[in-house]
Order: structure tokens, then sequence, then C-alpha cells
């Protein structure tokens, strides 16, 4: 079984920038939405990611916090397009930066679109306990929190918000 460590922090500046070494795009869509996550009818989401030159399905358990199971199988990148096609809600597009920062690879996801504002950087750690350095750039965690997910974001995206929710 595969699972997935993660921690989901809120940017507060362009700092990162500097650090960044590698940037690609990715848009995706879920095949469902999240009112089925969130009565239980479904118990995982079903992503599909096109990142640069590759594509991928996934499927990650629908546990609020830090750990969830996560599949992930690459897929022809024609496949990928027309399963878009198929994606209830909006689909996400973004721009993954990638920053090293003391020994950890973070992902700092800056959102285009109807998602636009929106910059979270997310790291995978190898146990829920391990240790990590905090760079400046980095705000409020917000791994808790399900409005921060891709898969609310494309039911719910960030230009919908309230400013108390921002």
């Amino acid at each position: 079984m595969a699972l997935e460590i993660e921690r989901k922090f809120l940017v507060t500046s362009d700092a990162w920038r500097a650090a960044a070494h590698e940037v690609v795009p990715m848009a995706q869509g879920y095949l469902n939405d999240l009112a089925a996550m969130d009565t239980g009818a479904m118990k995982a989401s079903v992503r599909v990611r096109i990142a640069g030159d590759d594509a991928f399905l996934n499927l990650k358990s629908r546990e609020l916090g830090h750990t969830r199971q996560e599949f992930d199988y690459p897929v022809p990148v024609d496949d990928a397009r027309a399963l878009l096609a198929l994606c209830v809600g909006g689909l996400v597009d973004k721009r993954r930066h990638y920053v090293r920062h003391e020994g950890h690879l973070w992902e700092v996801d800056e959102f285009l679109g109807d998602n636009a504002g929106l910059v979270v950087a997310e790291i995978e750690l190898g146990s829920a306990d391990e240790a990590f350095a905090k760079p400046a750039w980095l705000g409020a965690e917000v791994t808790d929190e399900p409005r921060y997910y891709n898969l609310a974001l494309a039911t719910r995206p960030y230009a919908r918000w309230s400013m108390d929710e921002r």
C-alpha cells in the first residue's frame, strides 16, 4: 500500500523563487466531485494530471490530515487529455516549483486561472513525526483545511472565496 505523508502551508512571500530549481506546468481535474467525497459515496478522489510531458491517473483516500493512501499510475498524454474532458468541476491549472531547503524538497504550487493568487507549499515526509526546517517564506499550516485541497479548488476555486476565507 502506498502512503503519502504530506504537510501543506501557505506561502507569505516570493523569497522562495530564488531557490526554485525547476518548474513544471500542471493541469488536473477530477472524475469525482467534492460532494461524493463529503457524503462518503466515494472514499477516494480520482485525479487526472498532465505535468509537463507526462500524465498520470491518481487515486487518493479521503482522510483529512497529513497521511493518506495514494496510488499514481502513468497514462498516455492523449488519454489524459480525453479524461480531462470527462472531469467534473473545473480544471486546476498551476505551476509547480521545486525548491530544496535544508535537506528537503518543497513543492510550491502557484495557481493560475480561477485559483490565481493562491500559493501553497507542500513537503512530503518519510514519517508523520519527521522533523524539517521551515523556510522563512512559509506561513500558516493548512494541512487540515479541506478548502486548500486541489479537489476542493476544482469545485470551489479561490476566486470565489470571501476575504475572511483567504
